[in-house]
C-alpha cells in the first residue's frame, strides 16, 4: 500500500494537519501537536502557521476507505511501549474474541439454513 498525506479531520482539533502528519509517519498526535505548538511558540509562529494553513489548503481529506482501515488497525493494535497509542494486550483479545463470536453466530445461522428444507425448496425453484 502506497502511503499517501492526507488531512485527518476526524481525528484532528483545526482541520486535521497534525493527525495526517502523525498518521504517515507513525508517531503519535499529540507528538506532532507539541512540535507544531512549540515551533509557533519558539520563534516561528509566522511560518508555522502559514505551513499549517497551506497543508490545510493543499492536502486532500482522508478518503472514508482510509478512515476505516485506520480504525481497525487502531482497534488492534497492542502498544509496545506505555506511552504508545494502542490498547493493552488482553483488550485486544477481548476484542478478537467478540468479533469471533459474532462469526461464529453468523456460520451457525448460515448452517441452520443450508440444511434445512428451505434451503432445498428454494433451490428446487431455482433449478427450473
Amino acid at each position: 500500500m502506497s502511503k499517501t498525506l492526507y488531512r485527518d479531520p476526524k481525528n484532528g482539533k483545526i482541520a486535521g494537519v497534525c493527525a495526517g502528519i502523525a498518521e504517515y509517519f507513525g508517531m503519535e498526535i499529540w507528538l506532532v501537536r507539541i512540535l507544531a505548538v512549540s515551533a509557533f511558540l519558539l520563534g516561528v509562529g509566522f511560518f508555522a502557521t502559514l505551513a499549517y494553513i497551506a497543508a490545510w489548503l493543499i492536502l486532500e481529506k482522508m478518503p472514508e476507505a482510509r478512515m476505516q482501515q485506520q480504525t481497525l488497525f487502531r482497534e488492534h493494535h497492542v502498544k509496545q511501549k506505555p506511552w504508545q497509542a494502542g490498547k493493552p494486550a488482553r483488550e485486544i483479545l477481548n476484542n478478537v474474541e467478540r468479533e469471533f463470536e459474532h462469526i461464529e453466530q453468523d456460520l451457525r445461522k448460515m448452517e441452520a439454513y443450508v440444511t434445512s428444507t428451505a434451503f432445498k425448496v428454494d433451490r428446487e425453484f431455482r433449478n427450473l
